[in-house]
């Protein structure tokens, strides 16, 4: 009588890894590094296109505070002026597209490594540095739209620019630059945050206290001295100040050195912290 073969249990696959063992990360040079940060900033176009829906954001939120503020809170806030107050608020509210947005920047982030799409990338020979920066530049499009729409439709009720066009273009420079400096602060939150959920309600914490605590929406002057105070050196005054001299001739560029070292130090605080958490989390 023959006896029946053993049967051995499977044996559990091997954890994949990231790289093939014997074998190191290959040295990614700083041009190289930068290409594939643009290279993958092309799939937050294509999502656009995809979903035409995540645009709400850059569409509705901006609309809604300009018709708000200048409709229903203009009589109380400007004694009546509405056009006054209108060029006033506009150069503002510029500043407040790019800082609103960059909460669906952390939401967006943490969605994807939620999903394992981070995970995927840390099989290709690219930079550790290249997806975040991929989807901080890809969010230019966004601060585009959201600015010329409201440029847009501000002008259809009355708004107007007093400057040259060069004066223009720099403003719109100066503003995508401060929102790309901010978003390393959303980029880090998304790490950070383990569920997509909560992201929005923390990031909120700390857009509210920069853009209602400026002068976009009521002059310093008017407010509490301690709170004057932190008005006055809020990042979101300093560009305002700076949006008003170069749509509308208002004062001087006095303010444009406080806002680039207020830009410098959000990418020298968050962006290490942010490539640390970025190595913690995924484990590379």
């Amino acid at each position: 009588m023959t006896m029946p073969a053993m049967q051995t249990p499977p044996q559990p696959a091997p954890p994949q890894q990231p790289l093939a063992q014997g074998t190191q990360r290959r040295r990614i040079g700083p041009l190289e590094a930068v290409g594939q940060a643009f290279s993958l900033a092309s799939r937050n176009t294509i999502k656009l296109k995809k979903n035409p829906d995540t645009l709400v954001d850059v569409t509705f939120q901006p609309l809604l505070m300009l018709f708000m503020f200048t409709f229903l809170f203009s009589g109380a806030i400007a004694d009546g002026d509405r056009n006054g107050y209108l060029q006033d608020l506009v150069p503002g509210l510029l500043v407040f597209c790019p800082l609103f947005l960059t909460i669906g920047t952390g939401v967006a982030l943490c969605t994807d490594i939620q999903k394992g799409f981070f995970d995927r990338l840390r099989s290709l020979p690219i930079a550790r540095s290249a997806p975040l920066a991929g989807m901080v530049i890809g969010d230019v499009v966004r601060y585009v739209l959201s600015i010329a729409i409201v440029l847009g439709v501000s002008t259809l009720i009355g708004f107007r620019i007093q400057t040259n066009p060069f004066e223009v273009l720099l403003a719109v420079a100066l503003m995508i630059v401060f929102g790309l400096c901010l978003c390393w602060m959303s980029i880090f939150a998304g790490i950070m945050i383990p569920t997509p959920a909560a992201v929005p309600g923390i990031l909120v914490c700390a857009v509210m206290p920069l853009s209602f605590g400026s002068n976009i929406f009521a002059p310093a002057e008017t407010m509490p001295g301690w709170l004057q105070a932190w008005v006055n050196l809020n990042p979101v005054t300093l560009m305002t100040d700076v949006n008003r001299e170069l749509l509308l001739g208002k004062g001087d560029l006095s303010s444009l050195p406080g806002a680039l070292a207020w830009m410098a130090g959000f990418l020298v605080v968050f962006f290490p912290l942010t490539m640390r958490a970025y190595r913690r989390r995924l484990g590379n």
